[in-house]
């Protein structure tokens, strides 16, 4: 059996196949997870990767000799694992998925009834204690016995349901599946849609033979921003591997920083339901909470983290969430994350407003200077975030809702730590580029002194 110990991370589980884990890890994790937390029934989903078929097979065995029944939902984008365990009134689900990981990773999301996610602080390093202590007779030959469902119909009238497809203009927009999910799920909302879609790299295929599917980095960004200008384009998409995330490329070719995305999906979200509350992570721009304010929404600051924000969408009732990482989240979606709503909205938004995306963000952009996030590895996390408050903590007001924020007039910035390295990551922002730059200079001398 390969089950390495590391390969359980804060959030989720994500190692290389089959040297860190294999079909045997899979079958003691589903067994674990069922016997830890005694779901009745649950659904098991895999993506494209090479390894998923297998690894879904053990899951399901390990759950089924656990005593759950299981619905085994096929190969799908995580959002749409989210959607069946609240649409079919399931325990719980576990999606076979290594998101936007190279293609040697396999892993698992893991989630409990209502899609709630089940993290390192929320039983994942339970069932990992659980799984390891399995000796090899515990892992009898159980029969995979799934009950197979379709989730794609009913998946397609929810996500659908967000927007008034009516609205829609026929815009042209550049899609980049990177022969990920996004490839199998985008197909029947299309085909429903009154858009021009260029449609790239659709075929799912876990050996990623164009490009890795993680967008936040700039070389898999290279082909949709070529292909936005040479199809002049109003909108260019980009899917991480397992859909749950989508990163949008303006007319001009530029891409968009989620902390702008949030700012406008939250806009349209206000229209639908004036007065809301929206949550934001505490690395966002300025932009977020002004523009919030400006809709007469009620803007909440949050850690950063899908367990942490869907908690807290919970507990104020949220319409909307969003984080700079990419993923948004939707009440009526089971507080959870989806790739595919934000797609929509955007196309309702552009349609809508009728003018160019470059446009629509150019206030944001004259205003609000980013940093972006920039990592830098430490060796002493907590010596270093000390030595930061006390170089800046005059500059600003201090909080430590999440690693140290300090805010000034003119300025702000988030110093954390990574939840899997020996990282620190900062986020800064400042009304003037040449403060921007000067501030995020002084931050990183601090940090890399």
């Amino acid at each position: 059996m390969a089950l390495d110990p590391k390969v359980f991370k804060a959030y989720d589980i994500r190692g290389v196949y089959p040297s860190e884990l294999d079909e045997e890890g899979a079958y003691a994790v589903g067994r674990a997870y069922v016997e830890i937390f005694e779901p009745k029934a649950i659904a098991v989903g895999r993506d494209m990767r090479l390894s998923s078929p297998t690894m879904a097979e053990g899951i399901i065995r390990g759950a089924a000799a656990g005593g759950a029944e299981v619905v085994d939902i096929g190969m799908v984008g995580t959002e749409m694992l989210y959607f069946a365990v609240g649409e079919l009134a399931l325990d719980g689900g576990v999606a076979v998925t290594a998101s936007h990981n190279p293609k040697e990773f396999t892993g698992m999301k893991i989630v409990r009834r209502g899609a709630l996610p089940v993290g390192g602080d929320s039983g994942l390093f339970d069932i990992r204690d659980r799984a390891l202590a399995f000796s090899s007779h515990d892992r009898g030959q159980t029969p995979a016995v799934a009950r197979k469902v379709d989730i794609y119909p009913a998946f397609a009238d929810k996500v659908l349901s967000f927007i008034d497809v009516e609205a829609l203009k026929p815009v042209r927009v550049v899609i980049d599946a990177a022969n990920g999910m996004a490839g199998a799920m985008l197909p029947p909302l299309l085909d429903r849609l009154p858009i021009d879609a260029v449609c790239c790299f659709f075929e799912p295929d876990g050996s990623f033979p164009n490009h890795e599917p993680n967008p936040l980095l700039p070389e898999n960004r290279e082909f949709i921003v070529g292909k936005v200008r040479d199809e002049k384009a109003d909108l260019g998409i980009a899917f991480d591997g397992d859909a749950d995330r989508c990163f949008f490329v303006d007319d001009t070719g530029e891409f968009v920083p989620g902390d702008f995305v949030t700012a406008l999906l939250a806009e349209a979200m206000l229209e639908k339901e004036p007065g809301a509350k929206i949550i934001y992570d505490v690395r966002a721009s300025w932009a977020v909470p002004d523009t919030i304010q400006r809709a007469g929404g009620i803007p909440l600051v949050n850690r950063v983290g899908h367990a942490f924000i869907k908690h807290r969408m919970r507990e104020e009732d949220a319409a909307f969430a969003g984080e700079v990482s990419g993923h948004y989240y939707f009440r009526d979606f089971s507080q959870a994350d989806s790739g595919t709503i934000p797609a929509l909205l955007m196309l309702e938004l552009i349609s809508k407003r009728g003018q160019p995306l470059s446009e629509i963000l150019r206030p944001f952009r004259e205003r609000y200077f980013l940093s972006g996030e920039i990592n830098t590895p430490v060796p002493d996390i907590a010596l270093k975030l000390q030595e930061v408050k006390e170089r800046f903590a005059g500059e600003g007001e201090v909080s430590h809702l999440d690693g140290i924020s300090i805010t000034a007039d003119d300025w702000h910035m988030n110093v954390r730590p990574s939840n899997t390295e020996s990282l620190l990551r900062l986020n800064l922002e400042a009304l003037d580029r040449e403060l921007m730059e000067r501030k995020r200079d002084e931050v990183l001398d601090v940090i890399r002194s």
